[in-house]
């Protein structure tokens, strides 16, 4: 029990990490999430992605998606079935700069500083966790 304890502190406190990062960069998190998928993918990104990929609800992402469109920051074009591709404006890929890539560069300065064997293992883990925790978790009702 004392590992679980210890690895939900661990998840918290990692969500409230990024969560003060977002504050001291001047974001919502929601308008991170954003800016960190799009980052993640290149220029663009399909909305789908970036609400799979975080976890936020489609309604807080678009909520979040209308905002910045409305400051210049996003634009969305059209990609095929009714899918949609959230692009950076000029003044997006500047904010995206000097914010969500910079997260990304101490992700990556963190990871650069474990060895190899030290980030498969931790991958490995963090996969094999999730893998196991869906599969466990079909069955629950409410």
């Amino acid at each position: 029990m004392n590992e679980l304890k210890r690895m939900n502190y661990l998840m918290s406190e990692t969500n409230e990490a990024y969560h003060g990062a977002a504050v001291k960069l001047g974001l919502s998190d929601s308008a991170m999430t954003i800016l960190y998928a799009i980052c993640n993918s290149g220029s663009s990104c399909l909305l789908s992605e970036i609400t799979r990929m975080s976890g936020t609800s489609k309604q807080t992402i678009n909520s979040a998606l209308r905002k910045l469109e409305r400051e210049g920051i996003i634009y969305l074009e059209a990609a095929g079935n009714r899918k949609k591709l959230v692009c950076l404006t000029k003044e997006g890929k500047a904010l995206a700069e000097c914010t969500a890539m910079r997260v990304m560069a101490v992700e990556n300065a963190i990871l650069d500083s474990w060895t190899r064997e030290e980030r498969r293992v931790y991958l490995d883990l963090q996969q094999r966790y999730l893998d196991q925790f869906k599969e466990k978790t079909k069955e629950l009702a409410r």
